[in-house]
């Protein structure tokens, strides 16, 4: 078995030059994770009509609640995977994949089973309009078949890019997109299979990704290997691994929670605004694609240079990610704002749904520059093994917050502007407890003792 620690570029090197070359293969590939769901967007919403495009929209906050919570929590391998992989512990970086695989192939079938259960009594908790239930229904069932092969494609992608390899993944994604968009055409527009052909598509492509990622783990020559029989939880790892993705999927699950609140009032605004949400929502999730690959890339190089307890190079990764970060998310926001009119009219022709969601959008520009701090704090943090007080300041910050002010000031001012509001206050709140902590924080443990070496350290 074939190592490559010694070439081992995110611990070694000139950061910026390393954290470019391996975030950009990240971003592209997070782009075209997202283009899934914008191409079901946009073919629904040109070939079907503004009612369907509404309901396959209407089931994203559900389906973030259950798929986001697994995911975080296998995503706990990904930190594991890169702190052994740092300290170059062969056996450990080995239980490590295993487990983790495990622990996805059993969290897709728990999550495709409960979310095809919940779906219809969640949606109508969420208040979803009756017109568009039958159809946001068909969607979210055929849409949960999938989960099996989205769980166990994100852990394996995880997996590569703990060990530095940010590349594969990004291949994997342009081919599982390409097939997403042949098959819509195909479903939706030729076959005419409205939400039931979009559904179809996502599951089929997710399933492509998965054969691919799995293929390339097992042919691995380095310690990351995937062996199938070899395929099973193994105590300690399996509580190392939790111990930092239970806190990533709670966390992820407090999201989708607020979200789903947040959604809840938004629908009782009627389909014309539920449809420019979507759009909205569709037109800036170039936005938290670039936030969340930042914080992916930091916890990486955090994980990597903690594990070879090269602590300096910790902070300044977080230094130079910072700046990057927040130079990339003011271009892209300034982009948006002048070409949301034109940018809209990828998903509907409907006039009045176009002007709502450029106002949307207008309105939400000025402040993504604000969150950029706390996705990529906390992503450091999380890097060297601290997933719960990270958890912690974005439950409250970002998530409760989020709930007060849905029952509270949109209770006593029911407007839309008021709703929106919900998400640039949590932004800057959340951001500025992640800095605090950041700076006062004891979160790097061992930081003071760098001789100390001890390449067994879970987390």
């Amino acid at each position: 078995m074939k190592s490559r620690y010694y070439n081992n570029s995110i611990t070694e090197g000139v950061i910026w030059k390393q954290l470019l070359i391996f975030f950009v293969p990240i971003l592209l590939g997070s782009l075209f994770q997202q283009l899934y769901n914008m191409v079901d967007a946009m073919i629904v919403g040109r070939f079907v009509g503004k009612e369907a495009l509404a309901a396959v929209d209407s089931t994203s906050s559900f389906t973030s609640l259950l798929i986001n919570f697994f995911v975080g929590a296998a995503s706990g391998t990904s930190v594991i995977v890169s702190q052994f992989y740092g300290a170059r512990n062969d056996l450990q970086v080995s239980r490590a994949v295993h487990t983790g695989v495990a622990l996805s192939l059993v969290g897709g079938v728990a999550v495709m089973v409960l979310g095809i259960s919940i779906a219809p009594a969640c949606f109508r908790a969420m208040s979803v309009p009756e017109e568009i239930m039958a159809d946001a229904l068909t969607y979210i069932r055929i849409y949960f078949l999938g989960t099996v092969a989205q769980f166990a494609y994100n852990v394996g992608a995880g997996i590569l890019r703990a060990v530095g390899d940010s590349r594969r993944p990004l291949y994997f994604l342009i081919v599982g997109c390409i097939v997403n968009i042949i098959l819509d055409i195909l479903f939706v527009v030729v076959f005419q299979l409205a939400v039931v052909g979009a559904a179809l598509a996502t599951v089929i492509s997710q399933v492509i990704c998965m054969v691919l990622v799995g293929i390339t783990l097992m042919r691995a020559e380095d310690t990351f290997q995937l062996f199938p029989r070899q395929i099973r939880f193994h105590r300690d790892m399996l509580f190392a691994i939790i111990k930092v993705g239970i806190p990533m999927g709670l966390q992820s699950a407090m999201y989708s929670i607020s979200n789903m609140i947040i959604r809840s009032a938004v629908n009782t605004f009627g389909t014309n605004v539920i449809a420019a949400w979507a759009v909205s929502g569709r037109m800036d999730f170039i936005i938290w694609t670039v936030m969340d690959t930042f914080g992916i890339a930091v916890t990486t190089f955090s994980g990597q240079n903690y594990g070879a307890e090269k602590y300096d190079r910790v902070r300044k990764s977080v230094r130079v990610c910072m700046g990057m970060g927040i130079c990339t998310i003011v271009a892209i926001s300034s982009l948006l704002y002048i070409i949301c009119p034109y940018f809209g009219r990828l998903f509907t022709d409907d006039e009045e749904v176009l002007a709502l969601a450029a106002y949307i959008l207008r309105f939400y520009a000025p402040f993504f520059v604000t969150y950029v701090g706390s996705d990529i704090l906390s992503g450091a943090i999380r890097g060297t093994g601290e997933a719960f007080k990270p958890m912690m300041l974005t439950m409250f910050g970002t998530c409760i917050l989020r709930i007060i002010w849905i029952f509270t000031a949109v209770q006593i001012h029911h407007t839309i502007e008021m709703v929106m509001w919900s998400y640039p206050m949590t932004w800057m709140v959340t951001t500025g407890m992640f800095i605090i902590y950041y700076l006062r924080g004891k979160w790097m443990k061992g930081e003071k003792k760098p001789s100390e070496k001890n390449t067994t350290r879970p987390a």
